[in-house]
């Protein structure tokens, strides 16, 4: 869907900055080197091209992908009071616990991965600041119910853009070489499917999905509902940041503030599924230029997700039938960068190992 360009508030000015630019020398280098290592020209298929990408963003011929940090953002959605979630609200502080204990899937990924894991508590309804290791930065204790009115206000969007840059300013400041964002949120899935059928101008039928574990009838009526909801907020929708302060949620405003963050400091990113996509689309849209420091982790399980994908034209490292969010699908295919670049810095050249060309 085409929008006039969004109007920056003085809240959100840090947006209209551009991302950081390649290393042109070193990607040049890097597509030279990779004739040059003992193979068929072309024949390592995308790792070549991921290899030479982290190369130019780098700024090196050794490029690696030791220190990741993975943020898992959570926060609550007024849309859940509408029944489009098989599972009840309060999962969302249940989870955000068991995120700060080590116990969740993505929790397990980043011990395996050696990845540092931090956890943002930008707008549950729960007692976070309780919960030892997690970060509480709440736009407002969950959002409002978007069938009825707008899910945030502006000051609010604000304070979720911001977590999502703060996050990506302390990954950077921890020296991490790659950026992971996950999503925690009952009901973010209905939010991830209006904002993608507000973005993509598509009805709710071709996007919804199970989420949580809905039957047949349960997604068709959260597509319904979701109807519903976009023709109540059609007329006012007119930009990417309006879209998402409408329909979206807090966890989504903060992947998407992080997404645009780390590509203006040049920091990589690899992206999720679903949620987190809905997320890249609209700060592809605010920032044109940000996908450039972008990757794609896997393809989700969830129906609308080949549709973002076609808008963003991403293509997703993985296919493995996964729809569980938190961030686990880039987790899993973090080690597919990590050799990419291990390849491309570590195997010999014709010249080095004396074989003809």
């Amino acid at each position: 869907m085409s929008f006039k360009p969004s109007a920056i508030s003085p809240w959100d000015k840090w947006l209209e900055m551009p991302a950081a630019p390649f290393n042109m020398a070193e990607l040049k280098a890097a597509r030279a080197r990779q004739m040059q290592l003992t193979k068929p020209p072309g024949s390592l298929g995308d790792l070549e091209g991921i290899a030479i990408r982290l190369a130019a963003m780098q700024g090196t011929q050794q490029p690696e992908l030791a220190r990741a940090r993975i943020v898992v953002f959570a926060a609550d959605h007024g849309i859940a009071a509408e029944g489009v979630s098989a599972f009840p609200q309060e999962v969302t502080g249940q989870m955000i616990l068991n995120f700060a204990r080590g116990g969740a899937a993505i929790s397990v990924l980043a011990r395996s991965l050696g990845a540092t894991l931090e956890v943002v508590d930008v707008g549950s309804v729960a007692n976070s600041g309780a919960m030892a290791g997690v970060v509480v930065q709440k736009a407002a204790s969950g959002t409002a119910n978007f069938r009825h009115g707008p899910a945030m206000t502006e000051k609010q969007l604000a304070a979720a853009l911001q977590a999502g840059r703060d996050a990506a300013e302390r990954a950077l400041r921890d020296d991490a070489q790659l950026f992971i964002g996950g999503e925690m949120g009952i009901a973010n899935t209905t939010a991830a499917t209006a904002l993608a059928c507000a973005l993509l101008g598509r009805a709710a039928s071709e996007i919804a999905g199970p989420g949580t574990g809905l039957d047949v009838a349960g997604v068709a009526r959260k597509a319904r509902i979701i109807d519903e909801a976009l023709e109540l907020h059609r007329a006012a929708i007119t930009s990417p940041l309006e879209a998402l302060r409408h329909v979206g949620g807090f966890e989504i405003a903060a992947l998407a503030g992080a997404y645009i963050a780390c590509a203006q400091m040049g920091l990589p990113v690899l992206v999720d599924g679903f949620i987190a996509s809905a997320a890249a689309l609209v700060a592809m849209q605010i920032r044109p230029d940000a996908p450039n420091w972008w990757f794609y982790g896997h393809a989700s399980a969830e129906p609308g997700h080949v549709h973002l994908m076609q808008a963003l034209d991403a293509r997703p490292l993985l296919t493995l039938g996964l729809r569980l969010g938190e961030g686990s699908g880039a987790a899993v295919a973090l080690p597919v960068l990590r050799l990419a670049a291990a390849l491309h810095g570590q195997m010999a050249t014709f010249g080095d190992a004396g074989v003809s060309q």
